[in-house]
């Protein structure tokens, strides 16, 4: 039994599902946007319990503006070195059925909170739910090429993965979980880089389901430059393969999540070496029309990207942006082949979390 399973926890809800939520949001130099997240958290249509901010060690005075707008803070005497290490802190002290963690830079839609918590409260076998995400700014290479992806990923793969019951992850930035479950898993871990991966793929070995809930709609701030990104991409890219090799034989006991990872494995790896390597030295051994070969998946990519952007009355971000998706497509590709080469052939696991919005 672990630490957080040994806290007193509470009987199957029979209240609102609001009333018995705490939120988390971990915090490091997040004086910038922490207050919004506050703000936007308590102005929910279903406003939680409890909202916890855990300040972790930081050096702007997040945890007094965190405060002002109205959260407890906690601050632990040193910094947990990682964002599950700081949400794991506040775990402790949850004794509500239901717990969320928010990013420290991310607002929600005003329904968001009531619209994430209804599979949860409707079936008590999902132990975790996750919400629609699409940047709160649009405007550099960085940012338009996220935004391109995020319409891509929550309007078609991860419906499609909702559909078949094995949504690849429940968003770090906005996921809701019942605390029984979560507790008894070890709250998230920190063996991996992607602490959100990781704790998705344990809830499906355990029997768990996870859902998917679009129309619970989150706006976190992308990275805006390439340094942050960077950092961001280094860190999933890590994560993602630290946890195929965790999980890999759980997962191949389980049909559908093995197709849904291995869709993602391939589309992380092959597609990335066919990009960056297979192509451009075709296009030198044969013809530089083989480069045209980058264009293929064009109409299959821009129709529900338009599809999307549509519904939101975005047609010409969309247009726009489509561009820095395959500038973003390129970035992401090197990241992932650098990620296997240190994890897989010279050992060398990134150990450290490096923050990157």
């Amino acid at each position: 039994m672990t630490d957080l399973e040994a806290l007193p926890r509470p009987a199957s809800p029979r209240r609102a599902p609001a009333d018995d939520l705490t939120v988390i949001i971990p915090a490091y130099d997040e004086a910038a946007s922490v207050a919004d997240t506050v703000r936007s958290v308590l102005g929910q249509t279903t406003p939680p319990a409890r909202v916890i901010v855990v300040d972790d060690c930081s050096t702007d005075g997040t945890g007094e503006l965190a405060r002002a707008a109205g959260a407890e803070v906690l601050r632990p005497e040193q910094n947990t070195g990682s964002k599950a290490g700081a949400q794991n802190l506040a775990l402790r002290q949850v004794r509500t059925t239901f717990a969320m963690a928010i990013d420290a830079d991310t607002t929600l839609a005003p329904d968001a909170l009531e619209l994430l918590l209804a599979p949860l409260a409707a079936d008590p076998e999902v132990a975790a739910a996750c919400g629609f995400v699409v940047p709160r700014h649009v405007s550099s290479v960085w940012e338009r090429g996220r935004y391109v992806e995020y319409l891509l990923s929550f309007t078609f793969y991860k419906p499609a993965q909702d559909y078949y019951g094995t949504p690849l992850i429940s968003s770090g930035c906005f996921s809701a979980y019942r605390t029984e479950m979560l507790v008894a898993a070890g709250g998230w871990s920190e063996r991996t880089r992607a602490e959100d991966m990781d704790l998705t793929w344990t809830f499906y070995q355990r029997g768990h389901r996870v859902r998917f809930v679009p129309e619970a709609v989150c706006y976190p701030i992308e990275p805006h430059d390439y340094d942050f990104l960077g950092k961001q991409l280094k860190r999933w890219s890590h994560g993602f393969v630290q946890n195929v090799r965790l999980h890999w034989r759980g997962i191949l006991r389980m049909p559908m999540l093995a197709g849904v990872v291995g869709v993602a494995v391939a589309d992380a790896v092959l597609a990335s070496l066919v990009y960056l390597m297979v192509l451009p030295v075709l296009a030198v051994a044969l013809s530089p029309w083989v480069l045209l070969a980058y264009l293929v998946d064009v109409p299959a990519l821009l129709v529900p990207v338009l599809v999307a952007g549509r519904r939101r009355g975005e047609v010409g971000r969309v247009l726009l942006s489509f561009p820095c998706f395959w500038v973003l497509r390129l970035v992401n590709g090197v990241h992932m082949l650098a990620a296997l080469w240190r994890e897989v052939v010279l050992r060398k696991p990134l150990l450290v979390y490096e923050k990157g919005h």
